[in-house]
Order: structure tokens, then C-alpha cells, then sequence
């Protein structure tokens, strides 16, 4: 294992990936833009899809009421996942702390809508990311065929007006695909407990989106 720069142990992942593809194999230069400059988005979205996944799980919600009553229930959380790598036995996805985190029952579902059980190898609260990961042995040879591994870019070579594709679990209710554009870079976002410094784009992005793909024309 390693630690990268936000403190969450990474398991250091081998170059046997067997049959999973990487999401980038379906694309080129000549075939990811077309004749007049714009992103092809269904190229992108078919060949980046097999790496996202959906995560769902609970969380207890406690409610206390005016005179000091409190009661509990439990609520369905959902999220999105990247697959950004395979040991020899495991899949490993990048997602947001904050989508795993103090969540039960977590559940990771594949784009040809199978799933299995997840479980949180690291999170980084202050960072809001966080690895998961999936015991192959809890994926089927049929599931495994259709998963892709993501590229993934620096965020050091994006360009403000770039065009991009958002992929999500979008309201919770499965895969979704949105569209824009790069709006503004380095944002600084006071949030209740910290800041980040983030990236701002027109995309569509619904609660369910959080951990998703921003995805550039080579996906």
C-alpha cells in the first residue's frame, strides 16, 4: 500500500487487469470531436459508463423535536464511484468521503445493473475523497467482461471554456449524462468545516452526482 497526498491509503494496484478495458480504448483523437470542434458526448458516455458505478447505502438520521423528544429513522443515501484500478482481489473505486462515510449497507452497482457489497478501504474527510473497493469474488465473469478502468487526466491541463461530460448516479436513480462546459478554475468554497479549492462547469450536477466523473473529449 501507499499513501498519496491526502493521506488515504491506496492499495498499490498490479497491471493485470485481465479482460477490464480502459475507458480511453474506444476513443481517438479522429472520432472524440467532430467535424465542427464539439465533443462527441455519446462517444464519450459509451465508453466511460462501464467505469462508473453507482453507490447506494443507509444512514441513521436522528431528529430531536422542540421539547427535547428525539427519534431516529433510516434514509437511502446514493452517490457515484469511479473504477480506477484492480488488484488481484480486488476492484478499487475513488469516490467522495462524504458518499461513504458514516453510511451502512454500502452497495456498489455496476453499469449493467448488477451489484455487490462495498467496502471503504480509506477516506480523507478534510480532502472529501475516499477508496472503496469490491471483492472479485463477488463479481460474475459476465459483469467483470463489460467493466472498464478510467484514465485519469491532470487537473493541472484544463482549460476554462473546455467541454465536458458529467456522469452520475443523478437523484439516485441510476446512471446519467450531462454536458458543458469548464466555467472557472480554483475556485475557493468556504464549506461548514473547511475549504476547497475546486472546478467550476455548467454541467448539470444533482445530489447523487458526488463522486462522479468529469470527463474530458478522450473520456
Amino acid at each position: 500500500n501507499k499513501s498519496d497526498a491526502t493521506g488515504v491509503n491506496i492499495p498499490t494496484v498490479s497491471n493485470n487487469i485481465s479482460n477490464v478495458a480502459k475507458t480511453d480504448s474506444s476513443l481517438t483523437e479522429d472520432t472524440n470531436l467532430s467535424a465542427s470542434g464539439k465533443m462527441d458526448v455519446e462517444a464519450v458516455a459509451t465508453a466511460a459508463l462501464p467505469a462508473m458505478v453507482q453507490l447506494n447505502g443507509t444512514t441513521t438520521v436522528k431528529n430531536s423535536s422542540y421539547f427535547g423528544y428525539g427519534q431516529s429513522y433510516e434514509a437511502t443515501s446514493s452517490g457515484t464511484g469511479i473504477i480506477v484500478g484492480k488488484s488481484d482481489t480486488e476492484l478499487l473505486i475513488v469516490t467522495n468521503a462524504h458518499v461513504v462515510d458514516n453510511i451502512d449497507n454500502l452497495k456498489c452497482v455496476f453499469s449493467d445493473g448488477t451489484s455487490a457489497s462495498c467496502s471503504v478501504k480509506g477516506s480523507k474527510s478534510d480532502q472529501d475523497i475516499a477508496v472503496a473497493a469490491v471483492s472479485l469474488s463477488d463479481i460474475s465473469s459476465d459483469t467483470a467482461s463489460n467493466i472498464a478502468i478510467a484514465e485519469l487526466e491532470d487537473s493541472s491541463d484544463i482549460k476554462v471554456g473546455q467541454q465536458v461530460v458529467a456522469i452520475g448516479n443523478a437523484l439516485g436513480y441510476g446512471q446519467s449524462v450531462t454536458g458543458g462546459y469548464i466555467s472557472a478554475l480554483n475556485r475557493q468554497v468556504q464549506l461548514t468545516d473547511k475549504t476547497m479549492t475546486l472546478i467550476q462547469t455548467d454541467a448539470a450536477i444533482n445530489p447523487g452526482n458526488s463522486g462522479g466523473a468529469l470527463l474530458n473529449s478522450k473520456g
